[in-house]
Parts: C-alpha cells; structure tokens; sequence
C-alpha cells in the first residue's frame, strides 16, 4: 500500500525533475507574453477517461507559481467524456504556459493507466478476482502509475522489492528449495507478505504445506488453474499471471482465483489525447 509520505515523496521528486528537465535556465518562449498579464485557460480530454494525476499538477503550479489558481472540474477516479473540460487555471500567463505541458504529461500518462485498468475492472464485473499492478512500471514513475491503477479501480501489488517476498525460480534454486526459501522469508521478515511463483502442481504443493501467504500460479492452463483452486481450498490466495490477455481475462478470473496480475496496465499504455486553451 502506498503511505501518504511515500505519495508525497514521490510527487515532490518527480515534479522538481520534471521543472528542471523542462524548464533549464528560463521558459524563453513565455517571455513573448507581457510579464504581467493575467490569462484563463481551460483543459479538456479528447478521448473518453479516469482521470488520474491530481497532485502532481496541484504540486507543479506550488513549485512554479503558488498565485497560479487550480480549479478542478473533477476528481481523481471521475471518468471525464470526450471533449469535456477537467481543469481551469488562472493566474499569470507566463506560469500558465511553462507549467503545461509538464502537467498534461502527469495527466495523460496517469490518466491513461487509470482507464485501461478501469476498463479491465469492468470486465470481471460480477466476479471476486482483483485486478494487480505489478513492478513494470516506467523508470522514476513507480509510485505514481501504481497511484493511478488505484484510482482506475485495481489494487497494487507490492510497491517493491521492500514491502513483500516474491520468491521466484531464481530465489528457489539460491536457497535451495520452495520450503527453504519460505522459511527464510519468515525469519528475515516475519511480518510481511510470502507469495511464492510455480509451475506445477508438485511446486504448489510445496508452497502450500510450507506456509506461503500467496501462490502465483505461473502461465497455468485454465483447467490447471480450476484444478488450483480446488487444491489450495482457501488454505492461500491465488495469483494468476503469464500470457494473460484483455480477451481471456473473465475467462482466467472465472477459475475462482483471488488475482490477476498484468504488466500491461503499466507498461503498455497510451496517453490520452488532452488540450489546453486560453479562454476569454
């Protein structure tokens, strides 16, 4: 789970990358615009949308110019029509104009992970499985994609390498064996999450009588996975993830697992078409 101080860390440092990276030593082509004048502008979508990005915004126009007034038309989690507007600024023109396009790019990017997972969400309308992020996320973007898969309606797996075990193939064979891994997982941090990667049902059950929190069952097939659930019987949570697609999705979740985890809602992902315009 994201914390309010690891949010607000994670704005501040993007927004003051994104400042520098884009501003340098000086916004040239805003000094076209008197220095004094006072502009309206007003941000639609073009593309129907869950709309994500809130705080960075609100932190770029404080870090840019604090007299900038943020007007939100919306909140985050809304879904925003094509055409429609989101968001009115007001405040001096120059700000207005140098802090654009880093704050779309917040907006279209979050926005557009916030709608493809709300649109997966959906689709196992009906259904107990839960829809999962996962660590593919773009570089420096981490916890606000996982912020934005929140806001389109799916859970976070863990944030990283931290806050829960994942023990893989690799981990298995260094610590020689799926018991011996879980066991060393418990000492180290007994508190946290244990979610052990199979591939067979001789590795689940091992996973299982050695107490691990979560299986993820890796690249099963659909009658192996019914045939999982029925196994595991409640005793853990099921994790399904591999090859998953948007058309086999309800079919994957109609197994009875607890979760789908996709890399694609954060890797794969095409911003949203968004416009600003000053307004009179």
């Amino acid at each position: 789970m994201i914390s309010s101080t690891m949010l607000e860390q994670a704005i501040q440092i993007n927004v003051q990358h994104v400042l520098a990276e884009d501003i340098g030593d000086g916004d040239i082509t805003a000094q076209l615009t008197p220095a004094d004048e006072i502009a309206h502008a007003r941000v639609i979508t073009r593309e129907d949308m869950v709309l994500a990005g809130r705080p960075w915004v609100d932190a770029i126009f404080q870090q840019l110019d604090p007299t900038v007034e943020v007007i939100w038309l919306k909140n985050d989690g809304d879904t925003v029509l094509a055409n429609d507007a989101f968001l009115e600024l007001k405040g001096n023109a120059r700000s207005l104009l140098t802090g654009e396009r880093p704050a779309l790019n917040f907006v279209q990017t979050l926005s557009a992970v916030a709608t493809k997972v709300n649109g997966y969400v959906k689709l196992l309308d009906g259904l107990n499985t839960k829809i999962l992020d996962t660590r593919k996320t773009l570089p420096g973007l981490r916890i606000a994609q996982k912020y934005a898969v929140t806001m389109g309606g799916g859970q976070n797996h863990r944030i990283g390498l931290f806050d829960a075990f994942l023990i893989k193939e690799n981990h298995i064979m260094a610590a020689g064996g799926i018991a011996q891994a879980i066991a060393q997982a418990h000492q180290i941090a007994p508190n946290k999450p244990v979610e052990v990667e199979v591939e067979s049902f001789d590795e689940l059950q091992q996973a299982l009588e050695a107490g691990a929190d979560i299986v993820m069952l890796d690249n099963f097939s659909q009658q192996e996975m019914v045939d999982a659930v029925k196994l595991v019987d409640g005793r853990c949570k099921l994790e399904a993830s591999g090859n998953i697609t948007v058309e086999r999705l309800r079919e994957v979740a109609s197994t009875g697992v607890d979760y789908i985890s996709m890399g694609a809602l954060t890797k794969d992902v095409q911003a949203i078409d968004l416009s600003m315009r000053f307004v009179k």
